[in-house]
């Protein structure tokens, strides 16, 4: 049990008046001159002050390595942000020892930089960390470019990325041809809730809604089973000529290289016509199971994701993006970052 300074300061004042004034008047009742009998149910005060400072220091020794353990753990999460993914790390405040335990594959400058005056001393454990999911095994809280479906099998698609409403209720985006309005969306593999469609856009607009779980505000990227993923930094509409956005899908996983031919097309398919959208070329085009997948432009700098639309068609050299503004007017959505 944690105490507070102030009361423990308290119950000491308080005892040893008590424990004065009992040595000075002497118990009710008491004979001047006569020592009393001892009371064999009376509780020895000193002992329980001793326990009490023991158990305060202790809450105190603990909140300190919390601390401690929570600034390296800020560290490490903005080391990620900017360095992306390609060290792994796992690190926790262990009570038994008094000390921080980091797990990592990291370079040795990495890690002091990231335990420098940490306020506890540190366990570094040289190995990597692996996940328990992947692209096509995603759990919550859910990130785009993970399979998603109805039951196993068929329709399959992509989740794209996460928006948020006026509310602060965050949702996932795909293509408005995968589901419909109502329908429970599952992983891929394993089966786990995704959510409830909503939204649904068509025949005009390529695009729905995914809520009622949680959503990060990640993509994975990699290959078709990758449990590697990256963190999103903003949406925009993309330029022509630019030639290297990317998708990230559950079929043809992470692709970059692709130029964007125009921001005014047109594409119309069995679900309807959909206009204006993202026409783009080059690299290893998305395939079947990649619609609703994340359209996107790689950071400058660090390994931020640039959201500029999701995946919703694909020709014999083309293939066609819904446009982030048009999801952002539609749903009254901002990204989430």
């Amino acid at each position: 049990m944690r105490l507070n300074r102030s009361l423990l300061s308290s119950i000491v004042t308080t005892a040893v008046a008590v424990t004065l004034a009992v040595s000075l008047a002497g118990p009710a009742g008491a004979k001047p001159g006569n020592d009393p009998k001892p009371d064999p149910g009376a509780r020895d005060t000193s002992a329980q002050l001793v326990a009490a400072d023991a158990a305060f220091q202790a809450s105190q020794g603990s909140a300190a390595l919390n601390r401690a353990s929570s600034k390296v753990q800020a560290r490490i999460q903005s080391f990620v942000r900017t360095h992306g993914t390609t060290h792994t790390f796992g690190s926790y405040a262990d009570p038994a020892t008094g000390r921080i335990v980091i797990e990592t594959d990291a370079p040795s400058e990495v890690i002091d930089s990231l335990i420098a005056d940490a306020g506890a001393a540190v366990d570094v454990r040289r190995q990597s960390v692996s996940d328990s999911f992947s692209r096509r095994d995603d759990v919550a809280p859910f990130w785009g470019g993970a399979g998603i479906v109805l039951t196993t099998g068929v329709p399959q698609c992509s989740s794209g990325y996460t928006v948020k409403n006026s509310a602060g209720t965050r949702f996932m985006v795909t293509a408005g041809h995968c589901f419909s309005n109502g329908q429970t969306v599952r992983t891929e593999i394993g089966g786990r809730v995704v959510g409830t469609v909503s939204g649904n856009g068509l025949p005009s607009q390529d695009m729905e809604l995914i809520g009622g779980q949680s959503y990060a505000p990640s993509i994975y990227i990699g290959g078709v089973n990758s449990t590697t993923g990256a963190h999103v930094g903003s949406a925009a509409d993309p330029v022509v000529n630019f030639n290297n956005y990317c998708h990230s899908g559950r079929t043809t996983g992470e692709n970059c290289g692709h130029t964007v031919t125009s921001v005014n097309a047109q594409v119309c398919t069995s679900s309807g016509c959909k206009s204006p959208v993202i026409a783009f070329t080059g690299g290893v085009l998305p395939q079947g199971g990649d619609s609703g997948s994340p359209f996107y432009a790689n950071s400058t700098s660090g390994s931020d994701k640039h959201i500029r639309g999701h995946i919703i068609a694909v020709g014999g050299g083309t293939a066609y993006a819904e446009k982030w503004s048009r999801v952002a007017a539609r749903f009254g959505v901002t990204i989430v970052t």
